[in-house]
C-alpha cells in the first residue's frame, strides 16, 4: 500500500511505498533568507517528513540538492555540515548541482529518499 502526505492538486510532499519514503523537492517557504537560511528550514521540512514516515536522516538513501547558483555551494554546506554532524558515520549519498527552481527567490531545493524499517 502507498501513503501519501501533504497530498495537494499537483503533488504530494511524500510518498511511502514499501518501506522506502519518497520525498518531494522541498523549498524554503521564507525566501527571505540566504542561503544557509534557506537550507536550514529546507532540512527542517526534511526532517519533519522523514519523521512522518517512521525513520530519520540517518536512514536517508540518496540526497539531490538543485542550487539555483552554484556560489551558494559553500552557504548550503554550512547548513549540510551543521545538519550531518549528530549522524557521523551515517552522512548519505548526496548529488549537487545548479539548476534554474520554480522562481528566482528560492535558492536551493533538496530531494531525499529514506529507508522506513517498515
Amino acid at each position: 500500500m502507498i501513503s501519501r502526505h501533504n497530498i495537494e492538486d499537483r503533488y504530494s510532499d511524500m510518498a511511502v511505498y514499501n518501506g522506502v519514503a519518497y520525498l518531494a523537492g522541498q523549498i524554503a517557504n521564507n525566501t527571505t533568507q540566504n542561503i544557509v537560511g534557506q537550507t536550514r528550514e529546507v532540512l527542517s521540512m526534511v526532517d519533519a517528513l522523514l519523521h512522518k514516515a517512521g525513520t530519520d536522516k540517518s536512514r536517508i538513501l540518496m540526497a539531490q540538492i538543485y542550487l539555483s547558483n552554484m556560489l551558494d555551494y559553500d552557504g548550503m554546506n554550512e547548513a549540510w555540515d551543521e545538519w550531518v554532524k549528530d549522524i557521523k558515520g551515517h552522512a548519505p549519498p548526496r548529488a549537487t548541482v545548479q539548476s534554474p527552481l520554480a522562481g528566482s527567490e528560492f535558492l536551493v531545493e533538496i530531494i531525499v529518499t529514506a529507508a522506513t524499517g517498515v
